[in-house]
């Protein structure tokens, strides 16, 4: 017999070229640098993707391998981080004897947050992979796309579904998705709040004069160099009495200000040109005392109720966190020794209690200190004038972050329990041993 009609061969010959693209959508594509940043983990999870109809072919159930990496795994809140999603082993070889040719597949997809932020992250890649010859493997491909931090805490990233669009004979879509989502994790990265901590504080030489006297300010931490002003404060309004002072090189100064306004109930000191929570220490409590004259024929009755001071003690100083798994990792876990504070106080002032942790260190290695995060908790005492607020929930880090705090406000004290639940975030191939950090807790 003679050779088939031409119609025959073209039907065969675009249908056998239709089945390889089909399992290059569902596996393959070319490969693509990642950027320079944090590497995830390759994770391994079931995949099940459905091939065009027009193909004939049944899904395909198989176990995908892929990683997502960061180019920056300690950001803060607000910044751009750019992901990248790579399908590191494909599911299948090319079932077909047909050699492939290269730049044919579009990959799509998303990568699924967890932890501290939730949601999907689009991501795509280019229009490009190599060659692949008949039953050959396919070789891995890359999507990348954006995302803004905006929690604190430990942000989870696992790779999610995708799809890979085809334009070989015709233009395909072969849609791939997680089977019992969400797949493993891959990368961790941890936010921290992009507000700094305020570690401003002040002290008066006097709680109390009479009018016109002068009281010395007396500054730490604050900018150095920076021009300070100096004022006193009637409740939560800024009085007449100012004064200047210039921060030295250690953020220190002391300078004196003069108290007219016989409504005094406190004295701030702040950099700029208004007070700012953020970049001022205070109010300071003071007390104008009243010298009118007794009317004859009266005694005036005085007592004293002696200002006592800001403090804070804790139930213990140690904790020991939740053991994990080598090649495992992940949350290691447990709960800060409880922390009373005590504002006996008096005045206007609140007071704010941060923390900041050390690298933890072991044999041979470290884990950053970016990775323990802690859930903060705060209760007031029955009966106090202030109350008191947990800080927000995400990572502690080096630079500090607040655990509690109670505002400002025209009278201001009590008694307040702190504590936090802690987790810090283990790499999966952390060398065994027991590794250790410092956290220290400030009061202001």
């Amino acid at each position: 017999m003679g050779s088939p009609p031409r119609s025959r061969r073209s039907r065969r010959w675009r249908l056998v070229s239709l089945f390889g693209a089909t399992a290059l959508a569902v596996t393959a594509g070319g490969a693509l640098a990642c950027p320079a940043g944090a590497a995830g983990t390759n994770v391994d999870f079931a995949t099940h993707c459905i091939p065009p109809a027009v193909a004939g072919l049944p899904p395909i159930d198989g176990t995908t391998t892929a990683s997502v990496s960061v180019d920056d795994a300690t950001p803060k809140v607000g910044d751009t981080v750019t992901v990248t999603y790579t399908v590191v082993t494909p599911a299948a070889n090319n079932p077909t004897a047909l050699a492939l040719p290269a730049d044919i597949m579009t990959p799509t997809g998303k990568v699924t947050l967890g932890g501290a932020q939730s949601g999907d992250v689009t991501v795509t890649g280019p229009k490009k992979n190599e060659p692949v010859p008949g039953y050959g493997t396919f070789p891995s491909f890359s999507m990348t796309g954006t995302f803004t931090v905006t929690s604190p805490g430990a942000i989870t990233l696992s790779p999610g579904d995708y799809n890979i669009h085809t334009s070989y004979i015709l233009e395909l879509d072969t849609p791939c998705t997680v089977t019992n989502p969400p797949a493993p994790v891959s990368q961790t990265v941890t936010a921290t709040d992009s507000t700094p901590v305020n570690n401003r504080a002040i002290s008066l030489s006097s709680a109390s004069g009479n009018a016109g006297d002068s009281v010395t300010v007396s500054g730490r931490n604050f900018t150095p160099g920076a021009a300070v002003t100096l004022a006193g404060r009637s409740g939560s309004s800024q009085t007449a009495d100012t004064a200047t002072a210039t921060a030295g090189s250690d953020g220190s100064f002391s300078a004196p200000l003069t108290v007219n306004d016989k409504t005094t109930t406190g004295i701030v000191a702040y950099e700029g040109s208004a007070w700012s929570d953020t970049a001022g220490a205070g109010p300071a409590a003071y007390v104008v005392n009243d010298t009118t004259p007794v009317p004859d024929g009266s005694q005036k009755l005085t007592t004293t109720v002696k200002a006592g001071t800001l403090s804070m003690s804790q139930a213990g100083d140690s904790v020991a966190l939740s053991a994990v798994d080598f090649g495992q990792g992940g949350a290691s876990t447990g709960a800060l020794q409880t922390v009373t504070v005590k504002d006996f106080r008096g005045g206007p002032a609140g007071w704010s209690l941060t923390g900041k942790v050390t690298d933890f260190t072991g044999p041979g290695a470290k884990i950053d200190a970016g990775k323990l995060s802690w859930t903060p908790s705060c209760a007031t005492k029955a009966g106090s004038p202030s109350t008191c607020a947990a800080g927000s929930a995400g990572a502690v880090g080096g630079s500090g972050a607040t655990l509690a705090s109670a505002p400002d406000s025209t009278v201001t004290g009590g008694e307040f329990t702190v504590g936090a639940g802690l987790s810090l975030d283990v790499p999966a191939f952390t060398p065994p041993g027991s590794y250790s950090g410092v956290l220290t807790l400030t009061l202001s």
